[in-house]
C-alpha cells in the first residue's frame, strides 16, 4: 500500500513538473492582440464584401434562386481563396447553419459562438497550443439577406425549395434586419 502511495505521489510530482513547464508558446501582447484584431477585421470585412458583391451580381443575373445555386457551388471556393490570399483559414460559422460545414463542431467556437451572442462585438482568442483565433459577428445587413435567410413569407416558394434541395437540413432562415446570422472564424498564424 506505501508503495502505490508513493507511486502516486510521484506520478503527480512528474505531472505537476511537466505542466508548470513552458508551454512554448508567448501569450499575445496587447500591440500584438490590437494587431491581430485588426488584421482579421480586415480579413473579414474583405471576405464579407466579396461575398456580398458575388450574390447580389447572382441575384441581379437571375434572382433568388440563381443566388442560392451560385452559393452552393461557389461560396465555399471564394472563401479558400480569400484564405488562401492571406495565409489563414477563414469560416462562417453558426448554430442555425445552411451547409453543415458551417456547424459549431469544436467546442471552442461553441464558447466563441455564446460570446459572441452575449458581448455582439470581435475578439482574439488564443489556445492553450497557441493558435491564434479572431471571431466576429455576422448580422443580417441588407434586405436581399432577408429573401433567403428571412420568415418564410420572404422568401419565394421556388427559393424555398431549391433551398430544401441544396440544404435539406437548412437551418438558416427566420431572421429579420439586424439579427445576429453567425460569425466569422480566421485563423491566424503568429
Amino acid at each position: 500500500m506505501k508503495t502505490m502511495i508513493r507511486a502516486t505521489g510521484i506520478l503527480f510530482t512528474l505531472l505537476l513538473t511537466v505542466s508548470c513547464q513552458d508551454s512554448g508558446f508567448k501569450p499575445v501582447s496587447k500591440e500584438e492582440r490590437t494587431s491581430l484584431q485588426q488584421l482579421g477585421d480586415s480579413i473579414s470585412s474583405e471576405m464579407q464584401a466579396v461575398l456580398l458583391k458575388n450574390v447580389g451580381e447572382a441575384i441581379q443575373h437571375g434572382g433568388t434562386e440563381f443566388a442560392v445555386e451560385f452559393c452552393n457551388l461557389k461560396a465555399m471556393p471564394l472563401t479558400d481563396s480569400i484564405s488562401e490570399k492571406h495565409q489563414v483559414k477563414i469560416q462562417r460559422l453558426s448554430d442555425k447553419n445552411r451547409n453543415p460545414k458551417n456547424s459549431l463542431q469544436l467546442e471552442s467556437d461553441r464558447l466563441a459562438w455564446e460570446k459572441i451572442k452575449k458581448e455582439k462585438t470581435d475578439f482574439i482568442e488564443q489556445s492553450r497550443t497557441g493558435e491564434i483565433y479572431y471571431y466576429k459577428p455576422i448580422s443580417i445587413g441588407m434586405p436581399s439577406c432577408i429573401q433567403c435567410h428571412g420568415k418564410r413569407s420572404d422568401i419565394s416558394e421556388k427559393t424555398l425549395e431549391l433551398i430544401g434541395l441544396k440544404y435539406p437540413d437548412d437551418k438558416a432562415t427566420g431572421y429579420e434586419m439586424g439579427d445576429l446570422r453567425g460569425m466569422w472564424k480566421i485563423s491566424i498564424k503568429k
